[in-house]
Order: C-alpha cells, then structure tokens, then sequence
C-alpha cells in the first residue's frame, strides 16, 4: 500500500527545477541531533566540490530554537566529521554530519558523539565493529500505522514478518525508496526487512568500525524521515508506539571486537556478557525514552529489571547467535536498545563496560 497524504510534496514539480544548473556552485546539507534526538539540518552553499570533511567551514545555528542552549546566549556551533553524496540533489551536492559545540569551545550538553570518539580511539587495539538494527514504524497523517483500519485493528501478528503481498505489508515504496538512498549515499545499510507488526519496518548500518556506526545510522535515519516525507508519511522511532498485544521496536546492538574474532573468542564474549551485566541499570539508562513499555519479557524482550544472556536466545537480554556458539567465536546482539537510544551513547558506553571508562568521562548518565 501506498502512503498517501495531501501534504505530499509535488515532486514531479520539483522535477524541474532540480535539473537547473547550478554554476559550480554546491549544496552541503549540515545535520546535527538536537536536544530532543531528533534530526535538524540547513544548507550551505559552497562554491566548490569538497573531497574530505576537512575542507569544510564550522557553522552555527539558534540553539534556543533546538532545546541546545538559552535564549540570551543561543549560538550552538556545528563542525563537520562525515560527507557523504547527498541522493536528493545528486552531482556534487553533500550531506555533512556535524557535532554541536558550545561558544566556549566545549562540546554541547547533547553531543554524544564526542565522548564516544574519545572512547573509541583509546579502544582502537581491539577493532571493534558494531552493526545496528534500526526498527521503526511508518504512520498515516493521523498517526495510526498505514495500512490498519482507522480506528481499528489488523489481524494478530503472524503473517507480516518478513511478509510478501497485499494485507501483509505495507508501504514498500518508502522503505525501497530508502535503501536506495542510503546506497548512492555510501551508507553501510546491509539490509532490510519487514518487520513483526504490520507497518513495523528495520534496516541494518554495519559493520562499521569504531565511530563510524553512529554516523551512518543518523545519517540513515535523516535519509528515512525525508523520503517519507515525499509520500506524506510520518516516520516513529517510538519504543512501543502501539499499546497491547503487538511488538514494540528497538535497536538491536552487535558488538565484535578483535579477540571475539580470533580462536576460542567465545570466552571474550561471555566475559563482555558478564561485565555487561554487571552494569545493566547503566546501560538501561541511555538505552532510549520509553523502553520499560518495550522490555516487558513479552514480545521477544527480556525484562528490563533483569539481565540474561543465552545462545539463540531472543527473550534474553543479550543474544549470543548459534553459528556463533558452534563456531566458538564471533559476535554477540544486545537486545536491550530502545529503537530511539542514540548510537553514539550506546556503542560509547558498551566500549565503556568491556574496556573501562576514562577518566572524565561517564557514559551512564542518563544527562550530563
């Protein structure tokens, strides 16, 4: 099914206009996470194509306006760390992930993204590679999932995982659209999926390296929330956005370091499970708004208030795969993420547990 909505953009209009030349001029789009984790962005216009993020000037924008900073002292500066090829404007327009930075040369109280850099390079030995599960849900003008009855419900949930056809999923144009995006965009997206409630969708960043991961994934969720809003649909990364008998979503966390890769890793994995454990209420705590809704033990969860790793396991909180266990090595999936957690908060603060912290630096408060 289609989305349909009469705030759609009239992109064949568009059309038009998108093929002007532009005179060696070029667009770069800054995106930043605001104090909500949400996505903003404005653009630039360069007067020349840019290979590396190096060559690009800092800017700032109206942090009063974002949740990042009072009104009598708003400016919040953006500074660039990742381009990418932007898939909206095509030739040598750009995307341009940024980091928030306060006036006095200190990082924004939501930049996460700079503590967990930090984290990542002191941990630089141990290679780690990370691959996250981004579950979200498409919804109509009104906010219900497409594709169920207004006011209503569809069937149980059953037919609609990984499901094929009319009345089992819905919008594949927006999540097709999509892909494609992250691909021309250079985005490590490896896969796609329908998801286990109708209108529940996923889309897998990774493996990427170290900081990496969090760059493509925001970058991935940008490029998401602008498709969607050519067919008029709204995007919710909400952890249980429908209350009941229906899965909620979250952002299922695989973590490999080197020696989990090498002969006989399965014992550096069980000994990140155990250390993970040992911290679970710290990690609950910037897993996501709303997870306790999800983490009920229910709907392929475990308990929010009890940790638990296992082979195969999908109920428990960590999940070590099968081939993995067969293999002796490998990879382990945290399943505790909420689908809104921020991936710089989440990979910063795994570093965190298995390798210890630094000094400074505390990835478990739930502010700073």
């Amino acid at each position: 099914m289609a989305a349909t909505s009469s705030t759609v953009s009239n992109t064949e209009n568009l059309m038009k206009y998108m093929k002007l030349d532009q005179k060696g001029a070029v667009l770069a789009e800054y995106i930043w996470i605001d104090g909500t984790n949400g996505v903003r962005t404005k653009t630039k216009t360069l007067k020349n194509p840019v290979k590396d993020y190096t060559e690009l000037p800092e800017w700032n924008f109206d942090g009063s306006s974002t949740g990042q900073a009072p009104s009598d002292n708003s400016d919040v500066y953006i500074r660039p760390v990742a381009i990418f090829p932007d898939p909206f404007r095509g030739g040598d327009n750009i995307l341009v992930m940024t980091e928030t930075w306060d006036p006095d040369g200190s990082p924004n109280k939501f930049n996460y993204r700079h503590e967990c850099e930090r984290l990542m390079e002191a941990n630089a030995k141990h290679e780690p590679w990370f691959g996250l599960e981004q579950e979200y849900t498409i919804l109509d003008a009104d906010g219900w999932p497409y594709g169920w009855p207004k006011g209503g419900y569809p069937a149980p949930q059953g037919p609609y995982y990984c499901g094929v056809g009319t009345g089992k999923v819905f919008c594949r144009d927006i999540v097709e659209a999509h892909y494609k995006a992250c691909l021309y965009a250079g985005l490590q997206i490896s896969g796609v999926n329908a998801e286990v409630m109708p209108s529940q969708w996923e889309f897998q960043i990774g493996p990427c390296e170290g900081i990496s991961l969090g760059d493509h994934l925001w970058v991935a969720r940008y490029l998401l929330y602008r498709v969607a809003e050519e067919f008029g649909a709204k995007i919710t990364i909400e952890p249980k956005p429908i209350k009941g008998n229906w899965n909620g979503t979250g952002l299922h966390t695989n973590v490999s370091t080197r020696e989990m890769r090498e002969e006989k890793g399965m014992k550096a994995i069980e000994d990140a499970c155990k250390k993970l454990g040992e911290r679970n209420e710290e990690h609950i705590l910037v897993y996501g708004e709303g997870n306790a809704e999800r983490m009920t033990g229910e709907h392929e969860t475990a308990s929010i208030d009890k940790f638990s790793y296992g082979v195969a396991d999908r109920g428990a909180s960590i999940r070590i795969p099968r081939q993995c266990a067969q293999e002796g090595k490998g990879y382990f999936e945290d399943r505790r993420p909420a689908s809104n957690a921020c991936p710089y908060r989440i990979t910063g603060i795994i570093m965190e547990t298995i390798f210890g912290g630094m000094e400074g630096l505390d990835l478990s408060k739930a502010e700073k």
